[in-house]
Formats: structure tokens, sequence, C-alpha cells
């Protein structure tokens, strides 16, 4: 037999509550109905966004560039320093030995004498410190005791400092995580951009890059602007020759690059060592203003100096522009340029 009970009713506070939760639903939705149209960014205005999450990209890009030639650096120096302290306890060991010998010497002939038992002790430089005077010693023992003390003081100065940089290389090593986690944010918000764009903008934005692209294949004509000096020319020859290879963060050649690993790579090719890093690019020469440059000359662009080329002459600069594009040619007017450094 079927109940006949009235359901139990939700208790006002539950009614009032579900109300309120379904207004706010609702609201939610007609806002986000209404706002959906007015946030749809047009193609100009992703360009536009993602041209300015590439720039950020790269200037975290030379921080982190920065970061790993001081790491490659910092691991160079601790390995050496590890190898000089490992040969100095093998000096060090050998002097002591020898200072042993001295001992078993004289106690086979009649004792060890009480100067050279300290000789063996763990802290000569105390007993130095102490002794009222050396006259007990002989000439050898006191030359044999000091080159034992002079080690001592080595090793322990040697030893601080490889602590000392394996400290600084582990904060080195966390700036390198964090900038490349920044490199990595700003390229996948740019990628996030771009994907909101339909079919027919994104074939549209492929079309511009592809044109820009095709310029790389392009050799300029130097006009007037060809006078380059011997390595400068053959730097500059280097970075023509990988035109149209990817622009990739961190890269250094020979397949991609970055701004400054486009630059360091193709003066390396010619036989020159330069920094690694934009900004320490910048500090290795004179500044030129436009009017003073020569083909294969550094050319520096915005504010902080987070761009690097190779002035190609006729304004034209030669370089890894960002994410997305290839080493090609490019108008000097099309960034802010600060100055150029003959290397």
């Amino acid at each position: 037999m079927a109940s006949h009970r009235r359901p139990k009713q939700p208790s006002r506070t539950r009614v009032t509550v579900l109300t309120t939760a379904a207004a706010a639903a609702v609201a939610l939705s007609a806002n986000a109905a209404n706002a959906a149209p007015s946030e749809k960014l047009n193609k100009d205005e992703v360009k536009a966004k993602v041209d300015k999450l590439y720039e950020q990209a790269e200037q975290a890009t030379e921080k982190y560039n920065g970061a790993k030639e001081k790491q490659e650096k910092l691991q160079k120096e601790i390995s050496t320093i590890q190898d000089n302290v490992a040969r100095g306890q093998q000096d060090l060991n050998k002097l002591r030995d020898g200072l042993g010998s001295l001992a078993t010497a004289q106690y086979r002939s009649g004792g060890i004498d009480p100067s050279v038992q300290l000789f063996l002790s763990s802290d000569p430089d105390d007993y130095l410190d102490k002794a009222s005077t050396l006259d007990q010693l002989s000439g050898q023992q006191v030359e044999a005791l000091k080159k034992i003390q002079d080690k001592q003081r080595e090793l322990a100065q040697e030893r601080a400092e490889a602590t000392e940089k394996l400290q600084d290389l582990a904060s080195t090593r966390t700036e390198l995580g964090k900038k490349k986690k920044e490199v990595q944010g700003k390229l996948a918000e740019a990628q996030k951009l771009l994907n909101t764009l339909t079919a027919k903008e994104k074939a549209a934005l492929a079309a511009e890059q592809s044109r820009a692209s095709r310029s790389s294949t392009e050799r300029v004509d130097l006009g007037n602007d060809s006078s380059a000096s011997g390595r400068a020319a053959a730097a500059f020859a280097a970075a023509q020759s990988v035109m149209g290879s990817p622009y990739v963060y961190g890269a250094s050649g020979p397949s991609s690059f970055d701004c400054s690993g486009l630059t360091s790579w193709a003066y390396a090719q010619a036989g020159v060592a330069i920094p690694r890093t934009s900004e320490a690019q910048a500090t290795i020469g004179a500044h030129l203003s436009l009017s003073q440059l020569q083909v294969g000359d550094l050319v520096f662009f915005y504010g902080d100096l987070h761009h690097v080329g190779l002035y190609a002459g006729n304004g034209q600069v030669l370089h890894a522009p960002h994410t997305g594009a290839v080493v090609r040619y490019e108008a000097i007017g099309n960034m802010p340029f600060q100055f150029g450094v003959r290397v």
C-alpha cells in the first residue's frame, strides 16, 4: 500500500540559499555571455600582446643565459679548486711522512727529540705560537715545519673558497630555474593567446610571418656600408650562413639561436670570444651611433639592452628576433636602437 505522507519541505534557510545560488549562477551566465564578445581580441590585438610577451620572454632569456654562464664558470672554478686541494693534501701527507721518517731515525739513535714530537702534531701552528725559541730546532727541521704550516694554510683557504663557491653555485642554480620557469610561462601565455584565433586569423598571421622569414634568405645590398674589419666580416659571414635557423631561447648554435647566442656564436667562428649575454656584450667596446656603424658591428636595442644583432649595412640588422621566428634581416628602425659596439 502506497504511502500518502506529504514529502518533507525544505527549510526556509535552505530555500533561501538555493534561490540565491541559482540567481547568482544566472547572473554570472548572463555576464559571461555579455562579456564574451568584448573580450574576444582580433588578430592584430592578439599579435600585439603576443609580441609583448615574446619581448618579456627574451628579457628573461638573457637573465637565464647570464645565470647559465655563471653556473658553468663556477663549476669549472670549483673543479679546479677541488683538484688543487686533492694535490695539496697529497703534498701535505708527503711532508708529514718525511717528518715521521725523521722521528723514526731519532728513535733508533736513542730517542725522539721533543721538538720532533711536536712536528707530528696536527696543529704545528700552535707549537710555534707557544714556543719560546726555535734554537732547539735544526735549520732543516724549521724549514720542514714551515712547509707544513704553509700547506695547511693554503689548503684551509682553498677549502673555504670552494665552500663559498658551492653556496654561490646553489643560488645560481635556483636563479636559473626561476628564469627558465619565467620564460616558459611567457611563451605558454603567448601560445594560449594564439590559440584563441580562428583558423583564418592563424593563416593570416602565418602568412605575415612567412613573408618576414622569406626576407631572411635575401642577401642585403651592402652598398657603401661594406667596410668591415676582417674578423667582423668573418663573423657576419658566419651569421649569414645560418639564416633561416629557428629562434630557441638559451640556444647558441649551430642549428638554433637566441639573439646573443647568434652573435657570440658568429664571432666564435671568426676566432673571437665575446660574452654570452647581450648586456655583457654591450660593455666590450666604445658605443657607436647609427652613422658610425660598419658591417659586423654589434647593435643593441631596448633600454635594458636585452636584444642584440649584427649590423648588415643599409640600416639593416641580421638577428635572431624571437620565438616563432628565424634568423633574418630586419630594418633597424623596427626596434628601439640604442647604440652599436665594434668588437
